[in-house]
């Protein structure tokens, strides 16, 4: 029996993992579940695997969480130290699935324990890619990626050689306002950029999707994960999310992951390796596919990719202004301070101001640089949304 725990597991990724820890569930034995604001989620969740500690993320909904979990003897923590405490708990797998910088303290600590890391939280790589490596081979930890993209990689990968490597595609949707006009992109609202023609997922993800801020921490955490060259890693637009990603070779060959659009395919990849197991999702038929699309993107339409260009280029510490600006900017547009295309414009606004002051290609050393660099970087953030909100 392995010893599991869940970080984020109210939400999509989380929820997927645990619906597959269900199918066996003689095979686990679930240490620690967290989660945020659905308390009644993730208390559900704790008594049917019957956890030894939930922990949500918000300190003033613990009151709730100890409510529900009353009479079961599972152990109810809230905030951050308790995220922490929780990732402190020596287990075999953890599912790293917390949206945000706030993910990145709990995955180093689980590493320091030697687990394996099944990494679904985009920021760890993109703030501090560097360091959370160098951390797990210090500890003798596997950092297995969940996002589908890099999932597709890593399963291209098996049996090859990275010399051997010519270039990394992974795909895009385009999101759900894709096939808008550009100069309608200015007015679209959250419900417009919320709505995924694809994907079932999380409401800032799926936004991220319509903006391609999201393809833009893939195309920073493929540089990061697997070593390559900014001018290594690309990105093309594929509607239909059949193939997730492609690598190509010296040789000329691409060689391609293909599987319908669900989550469970990298998770479970994540959950089972280094051997495959039965999944419960649906199988292709090529032939009812017919035609798979492809396109460029529009740099125009998806200003957010031309940014991780320049994060790549410049790497150290930028990587963690660019994702702390990014969330800052993703808060104001759901909160209606600012309009959909504005979001690009204050991350870019932020690097460039923080660029003034400190020296963004200086490799970050430390955790806590990290965290102090994001810090001050949402600072500046919330600055130029301000701007823009008076602007309006």
């Amino acid at each position: 029996m392995r010893k599991v725990s869940v970080f984020g597991a109210t939400g999509s990724i989380g929820q997927n993992t645990l619906d597959l820890i269900s199918r066996a569930p003689e095979a686990y034995d679930v240490v620690a579940l967290t989660g945020g604001r659905n308390i009644a989620q993730l208390a559900k969740d704790a008594r049917a695997f019957r956890a030894d500690v939930a922990v949500t993320a918000y300190e003033d909904h613990l009151p709730a969480l100890r409510e529900a979990l009353a009479g079961t003897g599972i152990e109810a923590a809230a905030g951050q130290d308790a995220l922490v405490e929780a990732a402190d708990r020596p287990v075999d797998w953890v599912m790293s699935a917390i949206v945000g910088a706030a993910g990145l303290e709990p995955g180093f600590h689980a590493l320091r324990h030697g687990t394996t890391l099944a990494l679904a939280n985009k920021e760890s790589l993109v703030t501090a890619g560097p360091l959370l490596l160098a951390e797990g081979r210090a500890h003798g930890a596997t950092i297995l990626p969940v996002d589908s993209e890099h999932s597709a990689v890593f399963q291209a990968l098996v049996g090859e050689d990275m010399a051997a490597v010519e270039r990394i595609v992974i795909t895009a949707s385009g999101g759900g306002l894709r096939d808008w006009p550009i100069e309608a992109l200015a007015s679209a609202t959250v419900a417009d950029a919320g709505a995924h023609p694809n994907w079932d997922m999380g409401q800032r993800i799926t936004i991220d999707s319509a903006s391609m801020f999201n393809k833009a921490m893939e195309l920073i955490e493929t540089k990061e994960f697997f070593g390559v060259r900014p001018d290594q890693v690309e990105a093309v637009v594929h509607p239909q999310s059949i193939i997730h990603a492609l690598v190509g070779f010296c040789d000329g060959a691409l060689m391609a992951h293909l599987g319908a659009p669900d989550m469970r395919h990298a998770i479970g990849y994540a959950l089972h390796w280094p051997t495959r197991r039965d999944l419960p999702v649906a199988r292709l038929d090529l032939a009812e596919l017919a035609t798979l699309e492809f396109r460029a993107p529009c740099d125009t339409r998806y200003p957010a990719l031309g940014l991780a260009r320049q994060v790549m280029e410049t790497g150290g510490a930028s990587g963690a202004v660019f994702n702390a600006a990014k969330e800052v900017a993703l808060d104001a547009f759901l909160a209606g301070r600012i309009g959909f295309m504005d979001m690009t414009g204050v991350v870019a606004a932020t690097l460039d101001q923080i660029s003034r002051d400190i020296r963004l290609h200086d490799a970050i050393e430390t955790l806590e640089t990290v965290l102090e660099t994001d810090h001050v970087a949402r600072q500046l953030a919330e600055e130029q949304v301000a701007k823009r909100q008076n602007d309006r």
